[in-house]
């Protein structure tokens, strides 16, 4: 493989070469230039490192060119670095350059006018910071490790509680979804940076087996843990915890781009693949409702929750966009007043997703991640088990300045999914929902997908993991603590439309012991950072 690009490179300049010589001397520079684009595209083609190129030779440079200028297009003619959504010019340069270990400092001061509207985020530093991690230890090494402030399943006592080696992780993104090339990219970079890696409700994928930990989904069609109906299948369950490096379960409920809406997999994508991770018949279609079928109310998912525990050894969580309250009041009071209970929720915000979705859908259903967050973990620390639960939130929280505000409210870790997209080479084409993803993400096109080089991207979300983590520990340290979850809302003002602020505190009706875990916990965790 090695030498077939030299030796087409080799062939391509002889035939040139060859048509040069026919020609009278004025035609010499048409066959230069010619012989240039050849040699171009055949690097093109066999180069690893850029997907974009390697799937559109020669004519892909254009959209570095056109990069490399975007400063000044947009300065004179288009848009600022912080009018694009979803993710700003500014947000998707930082995760890029932190994706390649490039300079990811910005110059010259914020360009963001911090005066113009309600809600802009400031950070209230400490005039004593807190020491950075030495180098020996676990958080000042290379890795940046920081693990999450509570052990994951150790309230409920499960045998396979453990204590996530990372305050970030990767979301649930489904093999179909995405592509092989990038689910295995996602999988090596999880285990390279010490992560848990969210299998999407798809199942768990050959792609998935690159040696990450695995928080195994299970949505409304079961897929890997179905029978021929399309059922819950306790065996079936059973023999992929056992086969798959399996560390917890998660129960999805609903998800930020489609609450309350199920899925279809058209026949014509159900390869025999996929059909065999999913237990589903070969180009038949596929469609995951928009219910459970082992559960229809709060009481029966409990019962569900436990038998999954219980067998399993695992904890179990449930993932949810947010909606009518009713429910998480009914689940705080079981969990309050039982011996059942979730050791784990996982909040989406309503911004948040890779599914493609309606426009209502993705535009106006449940709330956005603060709104929702916040009015669900009032529910739980109103009856005072916000601690006996493990809190992760999704939905445009792979940003350090969107982490710090999600972590002083409450969560415990913070799930990224386009974010990690985005550090695989993602450029937000937005064509997801169409299969044809230009740098082989989001696509089953096996022409496509080949453009993405798992080796090389596996190591970009890998530095754009541990750079996460990195900010979060020095944004802790700026405000005078040593973890993020020590960051309170206290430490946090909301700017609003009267040149004023507002504490987040204030905000959202905090009390002095919300958002923060237990001593007890924050001591252990301390420990965990400095590897004592």
């Amino acid at each position: 493989m090695r030498l077939a690009g030299p030796a087409i490179t080799a062939v391509g300049i002889t035939a040139v070469f060859g048509i040069a010589v026919a020609l009278p001397i004025w035609g010499w520079p048409i066959a230069v230039a010619g012989a240039f684009v050849v040699v171009l595209g055949i690097r093109d083609v066999v180069q690893r490192r850029h997907a974009i190129i390697r799937n559109y030779p020669v004519v892909g440079h254009f959209r570095y060119l056109l990069e490399s200028i975007g400063p000044e297009l947009r300065q004179y003619i288009v848009t600022d670095n912080d009018a694009e959504r979803p993710f700003s010019r500014d947000q998707r340069r930082w995760i890029y350059a932190t994706a390649k270990e490039e300079n990811d400092l910005f110059g010259f001061g914020t360009d963001n006018d911090v005066l113009a509207g309600s809600g802009y985020l400031v950070i209230r530093h400490s005039a004593f910071p807190a020491p950075p991690p030495p180098p020996s230890s676990p958080a000042g090494s290379d890795l940046h490790l920081v693990p999450l402030a509570k052990v994951l399943g150790a309230v409920r006592g499960r045998a396979g509680a453990f204590r996530p080696e990372s305050v970030v992780n990767i979301s649930s993104m489904s093999y179909g979804s995405l592509s092989g090339a990038a689910i295995t990219a996602l999988n090596e970079g999880a285990r390279t940076a010490h992560v848990l890696h969210g299998t999407g409700e798809g199942g768990i994928s050959p792609y998935h087996d690159r040696g990450g930990d695995l928080i195994w989904q299970l949505g409304t069609a079961y897929f890997g843990a179905r029978d021929d109906e399309g059922n819950f299948s306790l065996d079936r369950f059973l023999t992929n915890v056992d086969r798959h490096r399996v560390k917890a379960i998660e129960i999805k409920l609903s998800q930020g781009a489609k609450p309350g809406l199920g899925g279809m997999l058209p026949g014509t994508k159900v390869t025999p693949e996929i059909a065999a991770i999913r237990h589903i018949p070969v180009g038949e279609d596929c469609k995951s409702p928009a219910r459970h079928t082992a559960f229809s109310n709060v009481d029966e998912m409990l019962e569900f929750v436990e038998l999954l525990a219980g067998e399993s050894g695992l904890p179990v969580g449930i993932k949810s966009a947010v909606g009518q309250m009713a429910f998480w009041d009914e689940l705080a009071e079981r969990m309050a007043t039982e011996d059942r209970g979730v050791d784990f929720i996982t909040i989406d915000g309503g911004e948040g997703g890779t599914g493609a979705a309606p426009m209502v859908f993705a535009d106006h259903m449940s709330l956005p991640f603060l709104q929702g967050f916040t009015s669900v973990y009032r529910v739980f620390a109103e009856r005072g088990i916000h601690n006996d639960v493990v809190w992760f939130g999704s939905g445009r929280l792979g940003l350090p300045d969107r982490a710090v505000l999600a972590f002083a409210l409450g969560v415990d870790g913070v799930n990224v999914a386009r974010e990690a997209m985005l550090a695989l080479g993602c450029i937000q084409a937005q064509k997801c929902h169409t299969g044809h993803c230009p740098v082989g993400v989001a696509t089953q096109s096996r022409w496509l997908e080949r453009g993405l080089d798992p080796t090389l991207k596996s190591v970009r979300v890998a530095n754009y993991l541990i750079g996460l983590r990195k900010e979060l520990l020095r944004v802790a340290n700026a405000v005078g603590v040593e973890h993020p979850a020590e960051i309170v809302a206290e430490h946090l003002d909301l700017l609003d439309d009267d040149v004023g602020s507002v504490s987040v505190v204030e905000r959202f009706s905090y009390k002095p012991d919300w958002g923060i875990p237990t001593m007890e916990q924050l001591a252990a965790v301390e420990g965990a950072l400095l590897g004592s």
